[in-house]
């Protein structure tokens, strides 16, 4: 293991959550609030601590799987545990296990709450919570190699590691192009959604808040009814971003390319609008009688299944309360998830299709025992490794889903509390059903609880792995 290059990147990973807490600094200034004086010494310790970390480059600037990995699970608590630190001091969030909930569920993109007043919180603090959905969606790696020159090549380690999908890759050459690419998409995205939004008369503060937690699928709302109290037409708007943004942003850079065909023929984009639309259509039918609106009821169908297979967490509806249908379909997009290469959370929906194959292929085998078959994804055979490595993820998640379970029932609340709860920390969601549904909180879980469900909103994030790498021991030796 290589510990000084592991150290340089954390204090990198300081220096720029120093610079992105000038965002509600500035903010606490606008608006006159005594509660950014936090925010302020927070990010002078985390300037102060990064600038000294960083001041020598190691000698040995070699990393490979297992430093890139334990780096970006390491560097996400660091994040968090600086990013708790301002609720702590000024007093929005005083228990410290709450404020690493609300951080991490921020950086994550999970947007699960431990607030019952979210309006009471100050402003700074309300647009500090939405921006770690924003830093958290595309991933504070994948804005460092952007900006960063970093030699070597090496990486794409780091991005691996946190890059959602069964398997990552660059599209373009240089690693760091690849980057600046995603960061310019997705930079260009979020200020398109802003001005949509101020167009349709919502106020600034609302706009940005909205816009990144929108942007990187995490839905902490700032407001007590979430998106409720906007109008149909903001509504709109943020639906068809939530889709947009759970998209895999390979897609927009054939889109922007030349070869702007391909991009229509990505198989697990099909995929996703394919779920949508039948999701939506399926739901708006299931609660017509309940609304009495076919306008209404579709509307309420498609800003739902957008928010939940996005894993953004936006409500504009007490879901909790329609037909079991509605409600067990939106429980299974839950798990189903976005796009690899989006800002989406979940199991992926290019890792449900290579599962769907893995099981096509093996009744074939009954069938023809002597048939050799390959999978495909997009007309490309896809290597043994990336089939093997969807199975023993889907295994993994079933064991800590299962372990969770477990330590959450000596909680003694009910099973579907429980088992939505977990489903919507681990896919990174949100809201579940009954009293973590989206007119409830997490605020009654134990902190044992809290502390699972953080570690499975770290574990969604982060795809599992590189957590799992820092739990084990042989990880840590010396090189």
């Amino acid at each position: 293991m290589n510990y000084p290059i592991i150290g340089y990147i954390l204090g990198w990973v300081l220096l720029f959550e120093s610079a992105f807490m000038t965002l509600p600094c500035v903010t606490a200034l606008i608006y006159k609030e005594q509660e950014g004086y936090a925010f302020l010494a927070v990010a002078i310790a985390c300037f102060v601590l990064g600038f000294a970390i960083t001041r020598k480059k190691p000698k040995n600037q070699i990393y490979f799987a297992r430093e890139g990995f334990v780096t970006v699970a390491l560097s996400w608590i660091v994040m968090s545990l600086f990013g708790a630190a301002p609720f702590i001091l000024n007093g929005d969030i005083p228990s410290f296990t709450d404020a690493m909930f609300e951080t991490i569920s921020g950086f994550t993109t999970t947007g699960a709450s431990i607030l019952t007043n979210v309006e009471g919180l100050s402003y700074c603090s309300l647009i500090w919570r939405s921006f770690t959905h924003w830093i958290g969606g595309m991933g504070v790696f994948v804005f460092l190699l952007a900006v960063l020159p970093m030699t070597g090549g090496y990486n794409m380690h780091l991005m691996r590691a946190e890059s959602p999908g069964p398997s990552v890759g660059k599209i373009v050459p240089r690693v760091r192009d690849t980057a600046k690419i995603l960061y310019g998409i997705y930079i260009a995205m979020t200020v398109m959604e802003i001005v949509l939004l101020l167009l349709a008369k919502m106020p600034l503060f609302d706009a940005l808040a909205t816009s990144f937690g929108t942007a990187g699928t995490g839905g902490f709302g700032i407001k007590n009814d979430s998106m409720a109290g906007y109008s149909i037409l903001i509504q709109a708007i943020v639906t068809v971003f939530m889709i947009l943004f759970g998209v895999n942003f390979n897609a927009y850079y054939l889109l922007l390319g030349k070869d702007k065909k391909s991009a229509f023929k990505l198989e697990e984009v099909r995929w996703y609008f394919g779920i949508i639309v039948v999701c939506v259509l399926v739901i708006a039918w299931n609660i017509h009688d309940v609304l009495g609106n076919a306008f209404l009821a579709l509307h309420e169908a498609a800003f739902q299944v957008g928010s939940i297979i996005t894993t953004t967490g936006f409500a504009t509806a007490n879901f909790d309360l329609w037909p079991q249908l509605s409600r067990t379909i939106l429980v299974i997009i839950m798990f189903i998830g976005a796009c690899a290469g989006s800002t989406g959370g979940g199991i992926k929906v290019s890792r449900i299709i290579i599962l769907l194959k893995t099981v096509k292929q093996e009744i074939g085998y009954f069938i023809h025992p002597r048939s050799v078959k390959v999978i495909k994804m997009d007309d490309k055979a896809l290597d043994k490794s990336t089939v093997r490595s969807v199975s023993a993820f889907l295994v993994t998640y079933v064991i800590i889903f299962g372990v969770s379970m477990l330590i959450l029932a000596f909680d003694n609340l009910d099973m579907v509390t429980n088992f939505t709860a977990i489903a919507a920390t681990f896919n990174n969601i949100g809201p579940g059903l009954e009293l973590v549904g989206p007119n409830g909180n997490y605020s009654m879980f134990t902190p044992v609880a809290k502390y699972v469900l953080m570690f499975d909103m770290l574990a969604g994030r982060l795809e599992i792995y590189p957590l799992l790498l820092l739990f084990t021991p042989s990880v840590w030796k010396k090189n």
